[in-house]
């Protein structure tokens, strides 16, 4: 291999490592998975139990991966979800991401409100 292939292969994983690149979400199967989540979260994200739980349905699919990968880092910290995060592997985290972003909910952005 030329000394310029290498340089470009190693720009590349460098990238993706730093991108935080994840692997391809399967909703249907992040659905399967997310019964779990429904008792706080609602079975579809649209549900909050109190004003400390977030909806779910419609948030962005990385928003999603980044938090769920925080808590089970302990990067995030909350008593209940990082013991549910814990128990996820990427692909885990990866489907029910998917899922929760394909859900229609009514998350607005409130950036114009004053």
């Amino acid at each position: 291999m030329r000394p310029m292939s290498h340089s470009l292969l190693l720009a590349v994983a460098l990238f993706t490592l730093a991108t935080g690149a994840h692997a391809a979400g399967d909703a249907e199967a992040g659905k399967a998975r997310s019964a779990v989540c429904a008792a706080c979260h609602g079975a579809d994200g649209n549900k909050s139990i109190d004003n400390n739980t977030p909806k779910l349905a419609g948030q962005y699919e990385g928003y999603l991966v980044k938090v769920l990968q925080d808590y089970r880092a302990g990067i995030r910290v909350n008593a209940i979800m990082n013991a549910q995060a814990s128990t996820l592997k990427d692909q885990d985290i990866a489907d029910l991401s998917a899922y929760f972003a394909s859900m229609p909910g009514d998350l607005k952005d409130l950036s114009n409100d004053k």
